[in-house]
């Protein structure tokens, strides 16, 4: 006989598969976008480097060493003189922000990011757990009048010139949330669902196939590829990724799992980077992968760096006291335009 749990899970595993189903037809029912990604400038260097830190599932009022690592970010910031800091997500736990008046804005971000060199703009997507709460609040211009640093978008693109970073909402994407019986989210602004993503998927064909910077790098919340406690994710793999690999995107960087990674797409350039481990981490479950593929896991808390120049991207993880875990160098030509 099959438990009920068991049939509880075939039944889930089968709605979402219906759904996917839909939302797939949905896309193919698209031609454009209602509008183009909101687009945002911010200058490299003088000498027409660039240097940021990423972090991702941070917000814990700065429980699970969140200050500890907000503390080495600030120098290894310092060090590599930042301009600025991207966020992957899940920005403040368990359930987002109530409301722009919510103190988490303040225990988790302002009061705990402190540090001279992180009072850059941070520019940030939302989170799962973001979304259980009142996503409006956490994209609302009035935050950024409570601290000037904060910038978060459904989706939208930074120019830097030498580097597009094209910033995805990842979370109406996941089948499983729409059947999750333990949590509310708030789908106020993505419904219907299908138009919602058919949109986005050609509002970003759309901004890739028109970029011609050096460096293209899509940051999301979920992870395409992964070994840590979630995994690949399903839904990325078969709408966002071909669209990546088709336009030549060179990184792909998330939050999602606890933990930092690196694992190398063996059919595109594409670097898939994981800074999910800005506060809880050591979850302690890793799936096995292609060893080919993979270049470095570490299942515990700590952030990521990259430097970019016309020819050169350097990427560095670091764990919660400021140690240097894995570096990568990936070149260019000068003369190259992808």
């Amino acid at each position: 006989m099959v438990s009920n749990s068991a049939m509880a899970c075939l039944y889930e595993k089968n709605v979402a598969s219906r759904l996917h189903l839909v939302l797939v037809f949905c896309i193919s029912l698209v031609v454009s976008g209602f509008a183009e990604l909101q687009r945002f400038q911010h200058a490299t260097k003088d000498d027409g480097s660039l240097s940021f830190l990423v972090v991702g599932d941070w917000g814990r009022r700065g429980f699970y060493n969140q200050s500890a690592v907000a503390l080495q970010m600030g120098r290894i910031g310092e060090q590599l003189d930042i301009d600025f800091v991207v966020s992957t997500g899940d920005n403040f736990y368990g359930d987002g922000l109530r409301d722009v008046n919510d103190p988490a804005f303040l225990e988790s971000f302002k009061d705990i990011y402190t540090a001279t060199s992180l009072q850059k703009q941070w520019y940030s997507v939302l989170g799962n757990h973001d979304y259980r709460g009142d996503t409006e609040a956490q994209l609302s211009p009035a935050l950024r009048k409570i601290d000037s640093r904060w910038l978060c978008q459904r989706s939208f693109i930074l120019n830097t010139g030498i580097a597009e970073f094209f910033f995805v909402d990842t979370t109406p994407f996941v089948n499983k949330y729409l059947v999750d019986k333990d949590h509310n989210y708030d789908w106020r602004a993505v419904s219907p669902r299908g138009t919602y993503i058919a949109n986005l998927l050609q509002d970003l064909k759309v901004a890739l196939n028109k970029s011609t910077a050096k460096w293209k790098i899509v940051v999301g919340h979920h992870a395409i590829r992964s070994v840590g406690h979630h995994g690949d994710t399903p839904e990325l793999i078969s709408l966002l990724l071909p669209i990546l690999k088709a336009h030549n995107v060179d990184m792909y960087m998330n939050g999602h799992d606890h933990c930092l990674e690196h694992i190398s797409s063996l059919d595109s350039p594409i670097q898939y980077l994981t800074s999910g481990a800005g506060s809880k981490a050591w979850r302690g479950d890793v799936k096995s992968y292609n060893n080919r593929a993979m270049k470095f896991f570490y299942d515990g808390q700590g952030f990521m760096s990259v430097k970019l120049t016309g020819s050169d991207a350097k990427i560095a993880f670091y764990d919660v006291l400021g140690r240097l875990l894995h570096t990568w160098k990936m070149s260019k030509p000068l003369h190259s335009t992808m």
